[in-house]
């Protein structure tokens, strides 16, 4: 599958993730409807967004600008290829 290069496409993929996280997050809550679990699903949302930010933006502009992921599957086998080859 080639990279996306429709600005309309890119949108729609854009609103589609979000009404999925917003469809998710909605059937989460009205499973059991507790500030308890609102909470812990706010920050649950919350830390995988910062982790998405570090894994792509602070690692590409801060820790090491020669690096570039397509994607979380890309960053996590790149992870576990250097962690082999340092052990090696």
């Amino acid at each position: 599958m080639g990279d996306l290069k429709s600005a309309k496409l890119m949108y729609l993929k854009g609103a589609l993730l979000l009404l999925a996280a917003l469809l998710a997050s909605a059937l989460l809550i009205a499973e059991k409807p507790t500030l308890r679990v609102v909470v812990l699903l706010c920050i649950a949302v919350w830390g995988f967004c910062r982790a998405y930010y570090f894994a792509f933006y602070v690692i590409e502009h801060w820790i090491d600008p020669s690096r570039r992921y397509a994607g979380l599957w890309d960053f996590a086998t790149r992870g576990l290829e250097r962690r082999r080859a340092e052990r090696e």
